[in-house]
């Protein structure tokens, strides 16, 4: 079956945009089955909200429960479970899979 370009509706903003045959291609070669649902404007707006997307993250201060020195981690310690700062944590990492 050959592909051709496909006219889509973005369901953020409602224009409507060109699903390329190049895009089809990758999206195939990927195992991807959906089409795209949002408009590559939209796309980039959505992507460039998400804090793993190389910005800022929001961090929070820290006592590693293995050396007790202050850290800050990327999640809210909750008090319930230890927290360790990035050296512990990697040393504890490695002991871990050898």
């Amino acid at each position: 079956m050959a592909l051709s370009d496909k006219t889509l509706v973005c369901v953020e903003c409602a224009a409507e945009f060109t699903f390329t045959v190049g895009e089809q291609e990758f999206f195939a070669s990927r195992g991807f089955t959906n089409e795209p649902r949002r408009c590559p404007e939209c796309r980039q707006v959505r992507k460039s909200q998400r804090s793993f997307d190389g910005g800022p993250r929001e961090m929070h201060p820290a006592v590693c429960a293995q050396c007790g020195v202050d850290t800050m981690v990327p999640f809210r310690p909750r008090g319930d479970r230890p927290v360790y700062c990035s050296d512990c944590f990697s040393s504890m990492r490695e002991s871990n899979y050898r």
